[in-house]
């Protein structure tokens, strides 16, 4: 009580105390859920939806001067070393892809009533000194009554997390951190720009074979799941740099209104586990692995053990997946030959292949248009480019009609695309930079003749 008298701060025991007056402290019976650092805003929700503001329920700020473990209601009673105080309400604000971020509590203890008293205790979850998620405990009197809340709340609050979802039709990945200790980052929402299926300018059989493999496949998933059959699937996306494939993965995340989106990139391979974990919670969702040529090819290509525990890593976590788990799989390479079978050549775990070729003269067109934005084209003019273009991918193409319209603004001719400016373009790009110019802007296969 000394530190009370001095500090004129109230101590959380005390507060406990006088919530449970008919109950002794020490025969409270507390059960805990820990939730992943990426439902904190469902929890918030959650919680705000259970626990209004009303005469019944009060709402403390909890502070403790070390906070190196996850504060328990243990921690709360008959603890005089390190006593927790009463303090104002500390939030965090949390990026969701919004306007405004969520603002969420940092750590906060709420009483309220039932049949009986209860006590809810929101903390971070720390493990080895790093916070992994959100602890929530309930503290309840002995005996089925008050079980029968503590069971009831947890699973009324675990219900509306998984409802809320506020990273639902976004896209995220975790943020590399400087820290060498296998723990991820914060989570990053990516605001990418929404394609429609006209943008995605690829052969007809390639799109007929895209949407039975993603669009079809989703409308069928109940269905599926009703006779017994799995639900998860695999798809590789292989071709030439530059075709289109990371392109359509904006695509299908736009498709896909009702699922949230993975983007595990290579410098991310190392947090696969915490990938799945999240793909797990947040499902139905798109796992999306670029580059996976880089952590699961042929193990007679492998450097050492680090580099095929990370292939063992990849493949454990598909085959580890239930059967029922709403989770689809989109892996891309530029080198699908360098593959490990234990990969590509295996059902359950890459179920189709869809390759992304070089655009034939009708997808060179449709590109040319799609790329020129506002640069006014003449028929002949498309067909020049066209002609110029062989064997380019659609990327080479996008930068050529960026500088085709840099052209035309600094010579005043903004009204159409003409010849010279496509010559002067096509020369930069291809001969002025010299080869490694060239294969930079994957242009090493482009027919070479400006005349």
């Amino acid at each position: 009580m000394k530190n009370k008298k001095k500090t004129g701060q109230q101590l959380v025991e005390t507060a406990l105390t006088r919530h449970f007056a008919k109950y002794r402290l020490q025969d409270l019976v507390c059960a805990s859920r820990t939730f992943p650092a990426t439902a904190r805003v469902d929890l918030q929700r959650a919680l705000e939806a259970l626990l209004p503001e009303r005469a019944e329920t009060q709402q403390f700020g909890v502070h403790r001067q070390y906070d190196h473990s996850t504060l328990t209601f243990s921690n709360l009673i008959g603890n005089l070393h390190d006593p927790a105080l009463i303090a104002p309400m500390q939030y965090e604000e949390i990026d969701i892809g919004e306007a405004l971020p969520a603002r969420c509590v940092r750590q906060a203890l709420w009483l309220s009533r039932a049949s009986t008293p209860f006590a809810l205790l929101l903390s971070p979850a720390v493990h080895y000194g790093r916070e992994s998620g959100a602890h929530l405990e309930i503290a309840v009197p002995s005996g089925e009554v008050g079980v029968d809340i503590s069971r009831r709340l947890l699973k009324e609050i675990e219900e509306l997390v998984k409802s809320t979802a506020s990273y639902k039709g976004k896209v995220i990945s975790f943020e590399v951190t400087q820290r060498y200790s296998g723990d991820t980052g914060n989570l990053r929402v990516h605001k990418l720009r929404t394609v429609r299926r006209e943008d995605v300018v690829l052969p007809e059989k390639t799109l007929r074979l895209l949407d039975r493999n993603v669009r079809g496949f989703i409308e069928k998933r109940q269905d599926l799941r009703r006779l017994g059959l799995s639900i998860k699937k695999g798809l590789l996306f292989y071709g030439p740099p530059g075709t289109g494939k990371t392109h359509t993965i904006h695509y299908l995340a736009s498709l896909m209104p009702d699922h949230t989106t993975l983007l595990v990139t290579s410098e991310q391979v190392g947090y696969l586990d915490h990938y799945f974990q999240l793909a797990r919670f947040l499902q139905p969702a798109m796992i999306v692995i670029e580059d996976v040529d880089l952590i699961a090819r042929k193990r007679e290509e492998m450097y050492g053990p680090c580099d095929e525990s990370l292939l063992n890593k990849l493949l454990n976590e598909m085959d580890g997946l239930r059967e029922d788990a709403a989770i689809l799989f989109v892996l891309t390479t530029n080198r699908p030959e360098h593959l490990e079978a234990a990969l590509a050549s295996r059902p359950g775990r890459i179920d189709q292949a869809i390759e992304f070729p070089l655009p034939d003269e009708q997808g060179r067109r449709l590109l040319i248009r799609l790329y020129a934005c506002g640069l006014a084209l003449t028929d002949d003019a498309v067909e020049l480019v066209v002609k110029k273009t062989k064997n380019a991918s659609p990327a080479f193409i996008k930068e050529l009609m960026r500088r085709c319209a840099q052209y035309c603004l600094e010579n005043g001719e903004n009204s159409a695309l003409n010849r010279q400016s496509v010559d002067a373009a096509l020369e930069e790009m291809l001969f002025t930079g010299g080869t490694l110019n060239a294969r930079l802007l994957g242009a090493s296969e482009v027919e070479k003749n400006v005349d």
